[in-house]
């Protein structure tokens, strides 16, 4: 509908909230929910191509145009920072939320009606999980971190060797444990690196105790090995000092322009010695390092090595406690280097890790340093294992930090559906058909669960939801487990997410979209 004195357009009601675009989203997740869950393969407009069945990643790499349907996209990339595992179970449920909640403005429910309802059951819901499902890992010992660990990569690359990853996930996690101020332990994923070395079987992967640097040192001539390393973190390129493009040198002698020349060597050699006295004897830049400049550090003994990524640095600076040094400049314009600047480590070394060279960092003076480098066949093996390990690494700081589970496998939907369909019998207002819609709508769990394992999912979920109503009537028990397990923080924070991005886009009942303005030597413009 066009707009009066406005130039764009207005849709309003059903159309905005766009059930078959939030479905389309959810329908291409779907198959890939589960431990036989199907991988997709994504290619870009250059012909990359990336293969998973990580549903933040697939819906990362998706060109959304839809408002409603990138909410969806933004909600998993949300749950992936959060909790790093349920990415693909928090959009289906958002998705199918707002299906039901679309049929009930339809029937002619007033929206707010339904977000009250839903945040009713949410409440009730998040109360019946903390009181009824969580067990503190206390009671089940160390094999719930295990299980938490298998439970994750079910679905992923990893699940052919999972004792070996699961094992391999603890000990990393375990290894990064510090404690906060409150005497809180906290398990910060982002002091474990992720290396990537093609070759080799994925069951050769190794834990390395310190950080390890995809390079190598820049001259053969170096030492392989520093003790005591003193590193000097650069974000600036160590090469000859030349005049500025622009500044003109004009000279009457052609013996001056040696002079030149030589003090522009002696302007190089002096940064060098810079950083040398302030006790560096580790240099690693982000940028090249010339030949002149690797002259100077191997006659000095020094370690010195290029092209690290930033984001390595950035992760070494935490660790070792140094800065990373983007100029040698001062507040007065004087050249200095401060050794407070430099990091300490116990050892410096360069090994050989298949192929190549790598550079590792033992003994980091702040906080402990983990590092996992992965062998595969391939870079997409490589990419995915990555990713696989990632959400894994994440499921099992999150046991350890919330020390509670749930149980897997849709058992938590299936309980929270029969509970939430009592409780919106006891309702005497409207909001009981909000409830009984999220009820039925968690239930998309456990049935695409089926579904996907070529299951029959109505005989499946009719036996789950049976045995849920005898164990809360008290003739079972409610909290026998076998062995999939999840972490109690990602079921709650996956249902606040879904149900609050479900709610975002019913509490829209207008869009109005304005036309783009065309260039001004456009005829339309004139």
């Amino acid at each position: 509908m066009a707009l009066v004195g406005i130039d764009g357009e207005r849709k309003s009601g059903i159309d905005i909230r766009a059930e078959h675009a939030t479905m389309a989203i959810s329908n291409i997740v779907k198959s890939s929910l589960g431990p036989v869950g199907l991988d997709k393969m994504l290619v870009d407009e250059i012909g990359d191509v990336t293969i998973t069945n990580d549903g933040a990643t697939i819906l990362q790499r998706l060109e959304v145009e839809h408002p409603a349907a990138k909410v969806l996209v933004e909600l998993a990339e949300l749950q992936d920072s959060e909790v790093g595992d349920g990415t693909t179970s928090v959009v289906i449920i958002a998705a199918e939320l707002l299906k039901r909640g679309t049929e009930l403005v339809k029937n002619g429910i007033h929206p707010t009606t339904i977000m009250s309802g839903f945040r009713l059951a949410l409440k009730e819901a998040v109360k019946f999980v903390k009181s009824n499902l969580m067990v503190p890992i206390e009671q089940l010992g160390d094999d719930a971190l295990i299980s938490a660990a298998k439970t994750s990569m079910a679905s992923k690359l990893l699940n052919a060797d999972e004792s070996f990853w699961s094992k391999l996930a603890v000990d990393a996690v375990r290894s990064v444990k510090t404690q906060t101020a409150d005497g809180k332990a906290r398990y910060p994923v982002s002091a474990i690196h992720i290396l990537k070395a093609h070759g080799k079987s994925s069951t050769e992967s190794e834990l390395v105790s310190g950080f390890a640097i995809n390079v190598q040192r820049a001259a053969q001539g170096m030492p392989s090995s520093i003790n005591g390393a003193k590193i000097a973190l650069l974000d600036f390129p160590l090469q000859r000092h030349k005049v500025q493009m622009g500044v003109t040198v004009q000279v009457d002698d052609v013996g001056e322009v040696e002079g030149i020349r030589q003090r522009e060597l002696d302007i190089t050699k002096e940064r060098i010695q810079k950083i040398l006295q302030a006790g560096a004897n580790v240099v690693l830049t982000t940028k090249g390092i010339d030949d002149t400049c690797l002259k100077y550090f191997v006659e000095a003994g020094v370690l010195a090595a290029r092209r690290v990524k930033k984001e390595d640095l950035t992760r070494l600076a935490r660790a070792t406690g140094g800065r990373v040094v983007v100029t040698l400049a001062d507040m007065e314009g004087n050249e200095t280097f401060d050794s407070e600047c430099l990091g300490s480590a116990d050892i410096v070394q360069e090994e050989r890790i298949g192929d190549g060279e790598m550079l590792y960092i033992r003994g980091t003076a702040l906080s402990k340093a983990t590092t996992i480098v992965i062998r595969g066949a391939n870079e997409f093996h490589l990419d995915e294992l990555d990713r696989a390990l990632h959400d894994v690494l994440m499921v099992v700081k999150r046991v350890l930090e919330s020390a509670a589970v749930v149980a897997g496998g849709g058992a938590v939907e299936a309980a929270l559906s029969i509970f939430l369909e009592k409780h919106a019998q006891t309702l005497a207002t409207r909001e009981h058909l909000a409830v009984a819609e999220f009820a039925q709508s968690l239930l998309v769990i456990p049935r695409t669960l089926s579904v996907n394992a070529a299951q029959d999912a109505i005989e499946l979920v009719a036996k789950l939801r049976a045995n849920h109503h005898a164990a809360q009537q008290g003739s079972c028990d409610p909290r026998r487990f076998s062995g999939i397990l999840e972490p109690a923080i990602s079921k709650i924070k996956c249902l606040r997410f879904a149900t609050e991005a479900a709610i975002t886009i019913l509490r829209i009942d207008d869009m109005i979209k304005l036309n783009p303005k065309p260039p001004p030597d456009d005829p339309r413009h004139m």
